[in-house]
Parts: structure tokens; C-alpha cells; sequence
């Protein structure tokens, strides 16, 4: 059989973007491969669980207007299929005078986004919705949520399988892709698939991906690794929903933050280290080819040479305990060492150029028969069926549908 689309990797955008190219044409012949036995395995599977709002994201970026469409989107879909959700909403807290201007713009870039009843908070009002949260002024987000990605990955699967007729094959490990004029091979461990269209989905091994077709890129996926402890059940009256700090704009990452999960629990976290694998999990996951390529790409270096400090704090922070609680107790000053015990991971696929750039918003890189999605960090989860739209329009652009 020949497809018209075949996508690499069923993760949340993978999945999305396939269920979206079946909506808007049914009769095209799609197929996801996976390396992995099922979808959701990787950054999917591994994130927070967090409904974000569009608060942090400047007006008009990609971010921006994907994680609003995506937003609305996905509280549909859940809706019309049956996933549950929670939108419990959530406080941002400067804990610094130094922060205040960047909670201004937080709050400025919210309401510049759309977002309807954002509300400052004195010192007092924080207590109003986190009791045990230390602040000196606030920011509520009522759209803020909380859902279990692997669900919604699961029911898009489910939908784009039963209803529109697509095809996932799973422990497919892509191997080599093959552009020509006028179609793709894709060679995997099993088998070869052919198509007239590859999508790149493939997380932390995209750049991977778009190198066996591609003879030039100009990024390359460093993995972060982000720990996370749980707070102890009889502590868990200290967060009642999601606590947040304001944000370093300067760095790629949210910071240590509380967010409660949709099937019980809370979770504190995380920081951001260097994996030493791409799936990089636990410290004692090393790949030294990998490690290697991470520590020898020339942006990577521009990049630990201007973040170097903070970049020690968080290794620092991911060896000790202690520290990381100290971190934590920024914004919840009850909570103890003791109150902590250890928690998930998740490895993200930052992308970062040749000159030291870490990619912010989404990056899509396309051939005439390959579309790559190079970068597709944190809100992409949440917009993931607007990404999936976004794919869907440049893969029936190619096909001429």
C-alpha cells in the first residue's frame, strides 16, 4: 500500500495531527509508526499534567495563538468524548520585589491574549486561594487546569482509528527515510512503508528524524531533564490547586512549582537539568554517543557558557534534597525536607541552534515531501489539536488537496 501521509512518533502532537488530517480529509490514507508499544510514552506521558491558559506567551507568537485555539479545542473535545478535567485555576506569586515588573508583564501578556478575569493579588488575597502560599503579590488565572495527556493521547488515537479508519503501527523504529520525486520510503525495523508525505513527530529524536532525509540542519535536541518530588499525603492540605513562581524570562524553563493532578496527588517540581540520554529518565541513564553529541554541539556550548550558574543550581538542586526544598519553600515556607518524597520525571526536547539559541516558540522545518516539528515545547500539549490544524493545513498544501 501506498499512503498519502505517514507519521513518525504518536505522542500528543503526533496522535493530534493525525486525527486532524482524517477530519479535514477523510479520504487521504494515513498511518502513525511508533517505536514504542502504545502512544504517549515519552514527553507525553512524563509532563505535569497542566491546562495552560496562553498567560506566559508573547502576543502573536506561534505559542500564543496555537495554545488559545488549543485551549478552547481541547476543553471541546474532552467534553464531547468524555476525558475529565478539572479547570481549578491558579496563582502566580512574586516573592521579590525584583519580580514585580516581570508579574506586570505576565499580566499585561494574558489580557493581550484574551484571557477574561485575570485578577492581581495583594499579599493577603494570595492567602485567599493558596492559605499556605508566601507572596508579595499575585496573579489568579482562572483557565489553569489540570488532565492526564496519556488519556487524551489515547482517546485521539481511539478516534482517529475507529471513526476515521487511520492506521498506528507500534515497535515501528524508523531507520532510514528516503525522499524521491515522487513519493517517501520509510525503512523501520519491521518494514518499509511508502508514502507520498512524512511528518516528522518524533520528540526527542526529531532532529534524528529530519537528518535521514535532511542535509543540512541548523538545530539539534538537547535533552532537560525535570525531576519532581510528591508531597506526602498528610501534607497535602498546604496546595489547593497550582502554585507558580514568576518566571525567569531570560530562561526557557517555568521554575519549581506545585501543581495538584487529576488523579490525586501532588506534585512539586521540576528542575531542569541536562539528561544524560535523550530518554533520560533517572541520573543513572546514560548514553555516552548521545552525552556526547549534547556536549559537543557548538550551541549547546554558547549556551552553558551563558547559563552556567544557573544551570549549577539546578544540578545542585537535582543531588540534594535539601536544596530543592529550599527552592520550594520560596512559596510554601511550611513544607519540610520530610514532607517530600521522590516523584516522576520527564525529559524535554529543547531545541537549541547552531548559535546558542534555545528555541522558544514551535519550529517547523519542511522539504517538498517531509515536514519536520523541530520544536514543540511546553504549551504543546494543550495545543496540540491547534497544532495538529497547523500540520493538517501545510500537509494538504503538499498534496494539493
Amino acid at each position: 500500500m501506498v499512503y498519502d501521509v505517514i507519521i513518525v512518533g504518536a505522542g500528543i502532537v503526533g496522535m493530534a495531527s493525525a486525527l486532524k488530517i482524517k477530519q479535514q480529509s477523510p479520504e487521504l490514507k494515513v498511518l502513525v509508526l511508533e517505536k514504542e508499544g502504545d502512544v504517549a510514552q515519552h514527553q507525553t506521558g512524563h509532563n505535569s499534567g497542566v491546562i495552560h491558559s496562553g498567560l506566559y506567551y508573547k502576543p502573536g507568537s506561534h505559542k500564543a495563538l496555537n495554545c488559545i485555539d488549543g485551549y478552547n479545542q481541547l476543553i471541546k473535545f474532552c467534553d464531547e468524548e468524555g476525558v475529565k478535567y478539572d479547570l481549578c485555576g491558579k496563582v502566580v506569586v512574586a516573592t521579590d520585589q525584583k519580580e514585580l515588573d516581570n508579574l506586570n508583564t505576565l499580566y499585561e501578556r494574558g489580557v493581550a491574549n484574551g484571557l477574561k478575569d485575570l485578577k492581581r493579588l495583594s499579599a493577603s488575597e494570595i492567602k485567599e486561594y493558596e492559605p499556605y502560599c508566601n507572596g508579595i503579590a499575585g496573579l489568579y488565572v482562572p483557565q489553569t487546569g489540570i488532565i492526564d495527556y496519556t488519556e487524551v493521547t489515547q482517546k485521539y488515537k481511539e478516534v482517529f482509528e475507529e471513526r476515521f479508519g487511520g492506521e498506528v503501527k507500534f515497535r515501528n523504529k524508523v531507520e532510514d527515510i528516503r525522499l524521491g520525486s515522487i513519493g517517501v520510503e520509510v525503512m523501520t525495523n519491521r518494514d518499509v512503508y511508502r508514502s507520498h508525505l512524512v511528518v516528522n513527530c518524533a520528540g526527542l529524536y526529531s532532529d534524528r528524524v529530519a537528518q535521514l532525509a535532511l542535509k543540512q540542519l541548523d538545530v539539534r535536541i538537547i535533552p532537560f531533564r525535570g525531576e519532581y518530588y510528591e508531597i506526602k499525603p498528610n501534607k497535602h492540605y498546604l496546595v489547593k490547586n497550582l502554585i507558580y513562581p514568576v518566571p525567569d524570562p531570560a530562561f526557557p524553563f517555568l521554575g519549581v512549582h506545585f501543581t495538584r493532578m487529576i488523579n490525586g496527588g501532588v506534585e512539586a517540581g521540576p528542575n531542569a537539568v541536562l539528561a544524560y540520554r535523550r530518554e533520560g529518565y533517572k541520573k543513572t541513564d546514560v548514553n555516552v554517543s548521545e552525552l556526547f553529541e549534547s556536549l559537543t554541539w557548538k550551541g549547546f556550548l554558547k549556551v552553558a557558557s551563558k547559563y552556567w550558574p544557573t544551570g549549577l543550581g539546578e544540578v545542585y538542586r537535582s543531588y540534594s534534597k535539601g536544596a530543592f526544598t529550599k527552592a520550594l519553600q520560596r512559596l510554601l515556607p511550611d513544607l519540610k525536607e520530610s514532607d517530600l518524597k521522590p516523584g516522576g520525571s520527564g525529559v524535554r526536547a529543547q531545541a537549541c541552534d547552531k548559535n546558542g539559541g534555545l528555541i522558544d516558540d514551535f519550529l517547523f522545518v519542511e522539504e517538498d515531501r517531509m515536514i519536520n516539528v523541530l520544536n514543540a515545547p511546553s504549551p504543546a500539549a494543550t495545543s496540540s489539536l491547534a497544532i495538529g490544524d497547523t500540520i493538517a493545513s501545510k500537509v494538504l498544501k503538499k498534496l494539493n488537496k
